[in-house]
């Protein structure tokens, strides 16, 4: 496909380095889908309070992104963004905030995220209005869901619609809904709706097994895996580190190792960008090499590894995938 100035700008200076790293990464993740591979993006971090979903929408409505693999709190921020944009601050000071001065931003309801402050009323509580109506009648129905299955009845009821103060195309979430990309979801519980949630446990409002567990999730990726692993594979492209990689990246060992599964394939791709370099026992910032030894990765499988922010890269990879 021809290429627009985004793109022509990257592959002209980015030549050495970390640079040139992003353009093979780039160039390894368009080969991939072209010869007939899948591809799953891991989100870790604040991805989603960074806006990722301006280009990460586009990416998945255009079929470049077969599953996403996210933490809790990108599950959710997404949609917070989509609702309280505009009660959104952002300081850009933020390393020179005094103890007091974050007690203040507490006082006024906005929690910190680095340089952006996100507005507990207009976010928190907003989504929590409805998504604990969907929480408590699957309870009383005897249903249970997964996390982000909760999240996509929330936004393809449209309930929230009306106001909606970013661009939904803006939205991964809603991209994701749309298409019912499946979602992995490890640890949700360490999310702000995943406490939420846990509060009417506390109060017998709910019963916990209505949220279907992190268990039941590796289960199912067990089996999305086994039937689209195979021709040219399925490829993991990494944001960042922590669980939302880790935690489905084990899959095929768990299948080769623990079940015995000797056909499945080794994931068939393989790209990491993150901040965190090689250091002693640090997995996020580990080289893809040591995943061969965890059986994740094999000896011929494309890897790359882009020694960055993730925020300032993995636009402009997609803009490379998108051709812009």
């Amino acid at each position: 496909m021809s290429k627009g100035p985004v793109s022509q700008f990257i592959q002209h200076h980015y030549r050495h380095f970390n640079a040139a790293a992003l353009v093979d990464a780039a160039k390894g993740y368009e080969k991939h889908l072209l010869e007939g591979g899948k591809m799953m993006v891991t989100l870790a971090g604040a991805m989603s309070t960074a806006e990722l979903g301006v280009s990460l929408a586009e990416m998945i409505r255009q079929g470049k992104v077969d599953i996403i693999s996210c933490t809790g709190a990108n599950l959710e921020e997404d949609i917070m963004n989509l609702v309280a944009h505009s009660h959104y601050e952002r300081i850009p000071n933020y390393r020179d905030l005094t103890p007091q001065e974050e007690w203040g931003l507490l006082e006024r309801g906005l929690n910190r995220v680095t340089d952006t402050c996100i507005p507990e009323e207009e976010a928190f509580r907003k989504i929590q209005d409805h998504i604990s109506k969907l929480w408590k009648d699957a309870d009383a129905a005897g249903e249970r869901y997964f996390p982000h299955e909760f999240m996509y009845k929330l936004l393809l009821s449209g309930v929230m619609k009306e106001g909606y103060e970013i661009d939904p195309k803006d939205s991964w979430m809603i991209a994701a809904a749309e298409r019912n990309v499946p979602i992995v979801v490890g640890g949700w519980e360490d999310s702000t709706m995943g406490n939420i949630f846990a509060s009417y446990v506390i109060k017998n409002e709910v019963k916990a097994t209505t949220m279907k567990s992190g268990i039941e999730y590796m289960v199912w990726l067990a089996d999305w895996y086994r039937q689209n692993s195979g021709g040219k594979g399925v490829g993991f492209f990494q944001l960042g580190g922590g669980i939302a990689g880790d935690f489905p990246i084990c899959v095929v060992p768990m299948m080769y190792q623990d079940l015995e599964w000797h056909d499945v394939p080794f994931w068939s791709y393989f790209c990491q960008v993150s901040d965190s370099t090689t250091s002693y026992g640090s997995y996020s910032g580990a080289v893809p090499n040591e995943k061969i030894t965890w059986g994740k990765l094999g000896i011929d499988t494309p890897k790359y590894i882009v020694e960055s922010d993730a925020t300032i890269v993995a636009p402009l990879i997609f803009a490379y995938i998108l051709g812009w």
